[in-house]
């Protein structure tokens, strides 16, 4: 990761905190992981790429400081609600109570209508928004006793393009954010703040290699208002700000980092 520019914003109140990032080893996902742990949280991924975990957390625990620790990566496969509440519990041990969770992972793999078969809705689903439920559900308590927390969901501005080809994704994505203001409701009695991240087209290294094509470079270009590349680093610091204290009065909230495309 290139230096934090000194001209970004730091957040002092997210020093120490347990912060839990879901599918985290790569894309959007590792910028999330970079940058929460340059604000000195304790940050903790889960992923199935064992292999580029263990190297994000190499690479960012190399040549610590005394007193601050490596991102802890765990192999969790989050269709499996009970492998996640365990990979929770782990943290919660290692790291203390998780009050941060940023719900990030999800596949948004390409399937026509006619090819989608009741278990590939169901494992569709599962990948794209059920893990993002069970995830908080199992952070709650945590939160409670800690007087507050933020959850922030994944969320995309595809469905709201009237996008095609991948309509279980479209789906899940569109209810993320329903699920983000039910979430908000119940739980703001509590401290808990409940958000939506909603990004656009992110020039992640997989969009490039299987998505993006000349037809995609100018539907950017005609879609986004600002001319320019949309990065991970983009989302990473609108999360910062979501988890910080500096947006205590926010939640129920949908925060599009997209360019100006919708």
């Amino acid at each position: 990761m290139a230096p934090i520019s000194k001209s970004l914003a730091s957040y002092p109140s997210l020093e120490g905190k347990t912060v839990l990032i879901t599918g985290g080893a790569t894309g959007i996902g590792e910028a999330f992981v970079e940058h929460f742990f340059d604000q000195n949280a304790k940050v903790a991924l889960f992923d199935i790429d064992t292999n580029a975990g263990e190297a994000l957390a190499d690479r960012l625990g190399a040549n610590l400081p005394p007193g601050k620790s490596r991102p802890m990566f765990l192999n969790v496969d989050l269709t499996d609600i009970d492998a996640l509440r365990k990979g929770i519990e782990d943290v919660r041990a290692a790291l203390g109570a998780i009050t941060v969770l940023v719900n990030n992972a999800a596949n948004d793999k390409r399937h026509a209508i006619e090819d989608v078969t009741p278990e590939s809705y169901d494992a569709g689903i599962a990948v794209n928004i059920r893990h993002q439920f069970f995830a908080a559900q199992a952070v709650i308590d945590d939160m409670k006793r800690a007087g507050g927390g933020s959850i922030i969901n994944l969320g995309s501005i595809s469905w709201m393009l009237k996008q095609g080809n991948f309509p279980v994704y479209t789906t899940s994505k569109s209810a993320v954010q329903g699920m983000t203001r039910g979430l908000a409701r119940d739980l703001g009695k509590f401290g808990i703040r409940v958000n939506t991240l909603v990004p656009g087209w992110v020039m992640t290294e997989k969009q490039k290699r299987l998505w993006l094509d000349d037809a995609g470079r100018e539907a950017i270009k005609q879609g986004q208002c600002i001319d320019a590349e949309l990065m991970p680093a983009h989302l990473a610091r609108a999360a910062l700000f979501l988890a910080s204290d500096d947006s205590s009065m926010i939640t129920a909230q949908d925060m599009i980092v997209d360019g100006g495309w919708v």
